[in-house]
């Protein structure tokens, strides 16, 4: 499995790009703000063509060139359906003081388009996309409708640790922390129920790949992220 990834370069969201191998389908995940033209170099240094894009959750930072790349590609965008709305009013599902600083950086997104193609994702749901099978797993906490993208097997060139399987965790864990709760569909008492139900089963040898930030395991978050001490402690 080709895995390949890249920090968008405002707010340092993870974009990745998964694919069985070079030259084939791929999926683009999190396409977030200003990555537009990294993304086209990656796709032809390893001559992929997007079959999907998918979204952890519909944050700005997450879903701010979804629409360019659905469009250039034409494609559809796949997001959980608690999170759908946020894809109407990117800039107003974040809460005023969000909003304000936003619009002082990017302008009032006047120009902000949905994707044309959305479809829902559902809790437990396998998708089958460019030839790879992906589980859905709703994880709320961080927002409403997060969700993280399981994938059978090990990013290609992986070296120095044994992986059975691949995570996109999107902002719901991170190494040594989680995404925050604290805005507008955020519940800590939510998160931690989904890091105890969703997170906690999974294999330690699972392959982490957050929204933000450097990668990790489902073993060493285990043994050393104070959220998950704390869910295993109570």
């Amino acid at each position: 499995m080709l895995v390949a990834g890249f920090p968008a370069p405002v707010f340092g969201t993870n974009c990745y790009v998964v694919a069985p191998a070079a030259g084939e389908e791929c999926v683009v995940v999190d396409p977030g703000i200003g990555v537009e033209e990294q993304l086209r170099r990656l796709l032809v240094e390893h001559r992929l063509r997007p079959a999907a894009v998918l979204l952890t959750h519909g944050h700005l930072d997450h879903t701010f060139a979804v629409t360019p790349v659905c469009g250039a590609h034409g494609v559809a965008a796949y997001i959980h359906g608690d999170d759908r709305y946020r894809l109407r009013d990117p800039y107003g599902s974040l809460g005023e003081p969000m909003r304000a600083m936003l619009e002082a950086q990017f302008g009032t997104l006047a120009a902000w388009r949905e994707p044309a193609d959305v479809r829902r994702v559902v809790d437990a749901e396998l998708l089958s996309l460019a030839g790879m099978d992906v589980r859905v797993s709703h994880a709320p906490g961080h927002t409403e409708g997060s969700v993280m993208f399981g994938l059978p097997g090990a990013p290609d060139g992986l070296r120095g640790v044994e992986v059975s399987a691949t995570l996109l965790s999107g902002d719901v864990l991170f190494a040594g922390s989680i995404g925050r709760t604290d805005l507008p569909g955020g519940d800590l008492a939510t998160m931690m129920r989904s890091l105890r139900d969703k997170v906690l089963p999974l294999a330690d040898d699972t392959l982490v790949l957050p929204g933000h930030e450097g990668v990790t395991t489902i073993g060493r978050e285990r043994a050393s992220n104070p959220y998950l001490l704390q869910v295993m402690s109570s």
